[in-house]
């Protein structure tokens, strides 16, 4: 693996028509708002995404969705106990060697930290990995407008005495339309300890810029959820020169309409800090 040179901060911006992209498992499975009426999407969920996009793109990947596991291991735990080198240096109680090849092995590893903790017969294990890519809960710009409808299943889910069982009533929900922000960093410090770099986060970048490719379900149809635009800057530095709460301060969104339905509704000012290198890239 190569090294990681400079500090990354990154924000997206992303379009949600007619679709849930964040449903509450504890609210009804409505997508998730705050308090104060705006929409979130949560870290979990994005980093969930950026996890399939770089499958997709032939990574190896330790946090595997189940509809998605490309190794035929049912748990982390039987992944991990597929790692030789990483099982010799659980024997041999060196956690470094344990972090350090889990690392080298799954750029989600890499990339995010992993904690380690699997309860065994004989040997457990308790190993924690700090990750350098920092991903923020994504917040729409305004307060969401939520459309809910009811819905029935028709069609027998059994055979029950040859006759047709009652339908079942259920609800499904949507976003109208809103627009969401999506903030994150790339550490230096963190990532010479996982040996993340440049080349690992030009994948980061490639996932966020195509975010939502194979992400199609019936609560988020194809075209419904859309990347607009990726801003990335590079600092001059390892450490960097400003905050990534400054950095990202850079990026203004604000509603040109009072009810704003398309991208181009929305004005957004970019400011510039100096020898802050900023790359705009355009959502696939």
């Amino acid at each position: 693996m190569g090294q990681f040179t400079n500090k990354i901060d990154f924000e997206v911006l992303v379009m949600v028509k007619n679709a849930n992209p964040n449903g509450d498992p504890l609210n009804g499975n409505r997508p998730r708002e705050t308090y104060d009426g705006f929409g979130e999407i949560s870290d979990v969920c994005i980093k969930r995404k950026i996890r399939n996009r770089l499958q997709d793109m032939g990574e190896n990947i330790f946090v595997q969705s189940e509809e998605r596991c490309d190794d035929g291991c049912k748990s982390l735990s039987d992944r991990a106990k597929s790692n030789e080198v990483m099982q010799k240096a659980l024997k041999n109680k060196d956690k470094d060697a344990y972090a350090k090849e889990a690392c080298q092995t799954w750029i989600d590893v890499r990339s995010f930290g992993q904690v380690f903790a699997f309860k065994e017969k004989d040997d457990g294990v308790s190993v924690g990995v700090r990750g350098p890519v920092s991903v923020h809960s994504a917040f729409s710009v305004i307060p969401v407008s939520i459309d809910s409808m009811q819905i029935t299943k028709s069609v027998n889910s059994e055979t029950k005495d040859g006759k047709k069982s009652s339908d079942t009533m259920g609800m499904k929900h949507k976003v109208y339309s809103a627009l969401y922000v999506i903030k994150g960093s790339i550490n230096h410090q963190l990532a010479e300890k996982t040996g993340f770099s440049d080349e690992d986060a030009e994948k980061i970048k490639e996932a966020l810029r195509t975010l939502f490719v194979n992400d199609a379900s019936s609560a988020r149809p194809d075209g419904s959820m859309e990347v607009c635009k990726v801003y990335w800057w590079t600092h001059n530095c390892p450490m960097g020169q400003y905050s990534s709460a400054k950095v990202h301060k850079l990026v203004t969104v604000k509603a040109k309409v009072e009810d704003p339905k398309e991208f181009e509704d929305y004005e957004i000012k970019v400011d510039s800090l100096p020898e802050l290198a900023l790359e705009v890239i355009e959502g696939m």
